[in-house]
């Protein structure tokens, strides 16, 4: 499974956005599942329903809710990792939903992902050393 970030979530909703044609030839030719995090469903919720409209925001958590896509079953469990997580980035700073998808990259033991955050994914490391694997980014630099 793909994991899937925030950013590519908005440029599938949003025709002007710069990440739009990226985001959907991305999710044409993708051969496995997407997977992502309550954190990103909530912010992808929240910026859409912003800048979009209520109409985008329905439909966004229709199809989260409609099992388009897996949402990983993050727990208090794994609270120590996330805050270790967020303070080893505090220079970024790291939020909860790029902390929550490193854990998730942690769990799958991949960091293959939709991201638009250059930045953030270029710095980030799962398990402490293993770099993102941006096929957003990469498909099509």
């Amino acid at each position: 499974m793909l994991i899937a970030d925030t950013g590519f979530f908005f440029g599938l909703a949003d025709r002007n956005d710069p990440w739009h044609a990226r985001s959907v030839t991305a999710l044409r030719d993708l051969r496995e599942g997407l997977i992502t995090t309550w954190p990103v469903v909530t912010e992808t919720a929240y910026l859409i329903g912003k800048f979009l409209g209520e109409a985008y925001r329905q439909r966004f958590l229709e199809q989260a809710f409609a099992e388009t896509f897996t949402i990983f079953d993050m727990s208090p469990r794994h609270g120590a990792r996330i805050m270790d997580l967020i303070r080893r980035y505090a220079n970024l700073p790291m939020d909860l939903a790029d902390a929550s998808l490193v854990l998730l990259a942690e769990h799958l033991g991949h960091g293959r992902i939709l991201s638009t955050d250059m930045r953030d994914f270029g710095a980030y490391r799962w398990k402490n050393h293993a770099p993102f694997e941006n096929l957003l980014v990469a498909e099509h630099s």
